[in-house]
């Protein structure tokens, strides 16, 4: 019988004795080794992990990724992302066919509603009627004002601004008055203004002058051109509107009965 001896000093203690009949054993107290045997696969629990700080299943949660199958400390929770698999029924949100039409036509009602309401309409000009006439004699000249009401129609449905109002008067192809105004008037949505304004006339012509000023004729009647010219701001855009009328005054006194005028026809 061969008896094998081990002491303290013994350069591996957990060396396996070899018995009489040839057989090997682990001395009592050795563990098994750490490092596997070659093609030994080694199987892992979470009293692995102990060497960094894990030391008891208590102070450790399951993994959220691995569905329990490893172990994380409780400290570290909320610092890790969990890492949510596609087949995962929180990524595929009920009624998303609905969401998405639901919003497709919200988009279009909208738009249809932006258009509506900010889609340019047309702003109208009409001549109202002659509000008064005064008219003064010169040893050479004969000086007419004449007031005019202006109509401003605006169909939209946001405010514009009138600005720019030049008006040419003439008599036959005679350039007999002017007047330009800068700033005319603001006219709210949906809504017509009246625009009073004043033209004044010079009547420098030997013959018409003549004419005002004689007392051989009863009537002394005179038919003006108006041409009427406004440019119109909106939305920051521009545009220029024109009318034409006619209108009939009383060159020989001052007491021309106020009367509607008539819009050209071209």
């Amino acid at each position: 019988m061969f008896i094998h001896l081990f002491t303290e000093s013994s350069p591996n203690r957990c060396t396996p004795m070899r018995g009489p009949l040839g057989q090997s054993s682990t001395p009592q107290g050795c563990k098994e080794p750490v490092i596997p045997k070659k093609g030994e696969k080694r199987k892992h629990s979470w009293k692995d992990y102990g060497s960094i700080g894990w030391e008891t299943k208590e102070d450790t949660l399951d993994c959220p990724t691995c569905r329990g199958t490893g172990r994380i400390p409780k400290g570290q929770k909320n610092q890790l992302v969990a890492v949510i698999p596609c087949s995962d029924q929180r990524l595929g949100p009920q009624h998303t066919k609905l969401y998405v039409c639901l919003s497709v036509l919200l988009c279009l009602v909208v738009c249809i509603l932006v258009i509506f309401f900010l889609f340019p309409r047309s702003v109208l000009l009409s001549p109202v009627a002659i509000k008064s006439v005064s008219v003064y004699f010169t040893p050479n000249m004969v000086n007419i004002t004449i007031t005019n009401v202006l109509n401003i129609t605006n169909k939209n449905y946001f405010s514009v601004e009138l600005c720019d109002l030049d008006v040419q008067t003439l008599f036959g192809d005679i350039v007999v008055g002017k007047a330009k105004i800068r700033n005319v008037t603001m006219v709210k949505p949906r809504s017509r203004t009246e625009y009073t304004y004043d033209i004044p006339v010079f009547l420098d012509d030997p013959g018409l002058n003549t004419f005002c000023k004689s007392t051989a004729f009863k009537i002394h009647t005179l038919f003006l051109h108006l041409q009427i010219t406004v440019r119109v701001l909106y939305l920051a855009h521009s545009e220029q509107l024109s009318t034409d009328t006619f209108e009939y005054i009383d060159c020989g006194t001052n007491t021309t009965i106020p009367h509607f005028v008539q819009d050209s026809l071209l």
